[in-house]
């Protein structure tokens, strides 16, 4: 049903160059992970080789931004989460995680994760199919006994 894609670092800095910083041995374990969350092994629902490149490109942007170690070599922020409050005297910052992985507030971390998550709504979309009649009598779909059967074609 899907497609799989190989990761192109030279691809990937032209597009996003701010990751220049960022090995590729390390981008392309990000572009691994974001496997995880898009599958790249032929059972994802993404067709179009080039739209599974672009969406895969921009997940591994999310995870290099999210973990990766600035232009100026300044660590990763270990903050995870929104920040629900900061102050400025002394400063303070409160951040909330009470969100998994995988869900529209994970991606929304980063632009590159929200980009990503407005891209893939025809994926995470139920489609609606008019007018399918059940064929009676017919072996059901899950090969068991009973049921709808066998949608006519």
């Amino acid at each position: 049903m899907g497609v799989i894609v190989q990761f192109n670092y030279a691809q990937w800095i032209a597009r996003y160059p701010e990751f220049a910083q960022v090995a590729q041995p390390t981008a392309q374990e990000y572009f691994g992970e974001a496997g995880l969350y898009l599958p790249n092994d032929g059972t994802g629902p993404v067709r179009d080789a080039a739209t599974q490149l672009r969406l895969l490109n921009m997940l591994t942007a999310h995870i290099a931004a999210l973990n990766a170690a600035s232009a100026d070599g300044e660590p990763a922020p270990p903050l995870v989460g929104r920040i629900s409050s900061a102050t400025e005297g002394s400063v303070s910052v409160q951040t909330q995680n009470d969100y998994p992985p995988g869900t529209a507030q994970w991606f929304q971390q980063t632009k590159y994760g929200s980009a990503f998550w407005a891209a893939t709504i025809a994926y995470r979309s139920v489609h609606y199919l008019q007018n399918k009649k059940p064929v009676v009598g017919a072996e059901p779909w899950w090969g068991g006994v009973g049921g709808f059967g066998r949608w006519p074609r």
